[in-house]
């Protein structure tokens, strides 16, 4: 029996077919960034009151800042009181000047934004005061989305194929995305942002978790490099997200400008191929070889036609992840080793407007960061091998966080500084996860144990925007929290076994470690001392 490797290098580990996989691959993922984190740009804040029009029925000649001195509370800085006003009264003019108002309630009639910005929506939907909670909420139930759509995706893209899932979320993405650019109602907002956060779920455990359409198709030498480059173009969508957003403020528009190019992507229906790999795990070997054969053509090689004739891998059950051990300490460690990237990934990027600089530009700083963070994970990968690069970054992000909350509130360059920073290291250890997961996994059961860490990636990502609410009660709490618990999983992947230079495992049978080659005691996690370290 042949393991599926031996193809990839008689085909070429990567070849023009290859390269063009990878392109088409990043295309997709320029788009992703904006419904992960658009909506940041869509409520930022607004100077607002409470609308207290009733006056103008009692003194139609009112100036505006008569009607305000008379009707709205002072703060403490001499200000307007934003969430609260005088109770109406029927009074005449004269008896509210002689006596003026003492008794207050919250806003009773919506709000009034003097600056008049473009429409966002926490104008048109009041995202503001006792509703102001409701745009972490909404970014939560985005999450919930992307939790859904793990659950749903990863095990259907094992079922019935990487290609078709990925095509049938490309058209969610984009209907529902567009659709969202014209709802009446918040909460119908949310709902729509709940199915595309499904949806966005099944491209990214696709095109990045395991690239099936890369890292099952290329060789080992090059596994990280073409995964880590899409993620590079995932960090170029931030930098345009930046300048789309500060270019577009009407956030309909904004909606519409960042979605609807994903249509252009249809053209994959005739382009993108099925994952040979998955294709021989799933017996479907005519296919698979025709595939092979294509492949093989375009890249100018010739597959031995005895080689064809061997069958790499049978099937795998995903109560394997659980049921082998080696599988279940990889599973449980790598599981959490994705909730915790997901925490202060979603945790730093979701807060870019709390750091006390402009929006726009720590979004491009954020941006432009990540892609030497990805790029430099190419490098970190072939050096210092998976496990050590994996623990150290996680470790480093953590520690960011936890320094943040020393920090005084006065010092917001600093802040955004060592948010930069952690950034750049949660980057890092997120494209670490990907690249190291996929290799951790056997073919068989390697989109649903992704399926599975991207499950627990999107609870997190649930959890995120609801920790950043712990801020009323005290600044630090979402950044040590965030941090408390990277550094405590960074410990943990020392655990792990490391995977640098093997080739993909098709099956989940551990074999016999002292009988094995070294590349197979490197795939099954059991290098014995003996045992030399294969280099990429």
């Amino acid at each position: 029996m042949t393991e599926f490797g031996e193809f990839i290098s008689a085909l070429g580990a990567f070849g023009l077919y290859q390269k063009l996989l990878v392109v088409l691959i990043s295309i997709s993922l320029f788009l992703s960034p904006f419904q992960t984190i658009g909506q940041v740009f869509m409520v930022l804040d607004e100077p607002h009151h409470c609308n207290t029009s009733w006056i103008c029925a009692i003194a139609p000649n009112l100036t505006e800042e008569e009607q305000l001195n008379l009707t709205l509370p002072r703060d403490a800085d001499g200000g307007y009181e934003q969430c609260s006003m005088y109770s109406p009264v029927d009074w005449d003019l004269d008896s509210i000047v002689a006596y003026g108002l003492n008794t207050t309630e919250k806003c009773s009639n919506g709000w009034v934004y003097p600056s008049a910005q473009a429409p966002s929506l926490l104008t048109e939907f009041d995202l503001v005061c006792d509703r102001k909670d409701l745009n972490d909420i909404s970014q939560s139930i985005y999450m919930l989305g992307m939790f859904l759509g793990s659950i749903i995706f990863g095990p259907l893209s094992d079922r019935i194929g990487r290609r078709p899932v990925f095509l049938i979320c490309l058209l969610i993405h984009g209907l529902i995305g567009v659709g969202i650019a014209f709802v009446p109602h918040f909460y119908v907002y949310m709902a729509f942002r709940c199915v595309v956060g499904a949806a966005e779920a099944g491209i990214l455990i696709i095109a990045l978790a395991t690239s099936c359409f890369q890292k099952e198709w290329v060789g080992v030498s090059y596994r990280s490099k073409a995964v880590l480059i899409t993620h590079c173009c995932f960090a170029i969508g931030q930098m345009i997200l930046a300048g789309l957003a500060y270019g577009i403020r009407n956030w309909r528009l904004l909606q519409i400008a960042g979605t609807a190019p994903v249509f252009a992507l249809f053209f994959y229906i005739w382009v993108l191929p099925e994952s040979a790999r998955w294709l021989v795990i799933k017996g479907r070997i005519e296919e698979a070889k025709k595939l092979l054969q294509k492949a093989a053509a375009i890249n100018k090689r010739t597959l031995p036609p005895e080689l064809l004739e061997q069958v790499p891998a049978g099937p795998g059950s995903t109560l394997d992840l659980f049921r082998k051990k080696h599988l279940r300490k990889v599973t449980l460690i790598m599981t959490c080793t994705w909730f915790a990237d997901s925490l202060v990934y979603y945790g730093l990027s979701l807060n870019v407007s709390g750091f006390g600089l402009n929006v726009y530009l720590t979004q491009l700083a954020f941006g432009g960061v990540e892609l030497p963070a990805r790029i430099s994970c190419i490098f970190l990968l072939q050096w210092f091998g998976r496990k050590k690069t994996q623990a150290a970054v996680l470790l480093l992000s953590g520690l960011m966080c936890l320094v943040i909350t020393g920090i005084p509130e006065d010092q917001p360059v600093v802040t955004t500084v060592l948010a930069i920073i952690g950034k750049f290291t949660s980057t890092a250890s997120f494209s670490t996860s990907y690249v190291y997961s996929a290799e951790l996994f056997p073919t068989v059961v390697r989109q649903t144990g992704l399926g599975l860490c991207s499950m627990l990636a999107r609870l997190a990502g649930i959890m995120a925007p609801l920790l950043l609410l712990l801020e009323q009660y005290h600044r630090a709490i979402p950044m040590a929290v965030f941090g408390s618990v990277t550094v405590v999983v960074g410990l943990l992947c020392f655990l792990l076994p490391e995977t640098r230079g093997t080739d993909l495992a098709d099956d989940t049978k551990l074999g016999d470690i002292k009988g094995a080659t070294p590349r197979r005691r490197w795939v099954l996690g059991a290098r014995t001392k003996n045992s030399p370290e294969v280099h990429i």
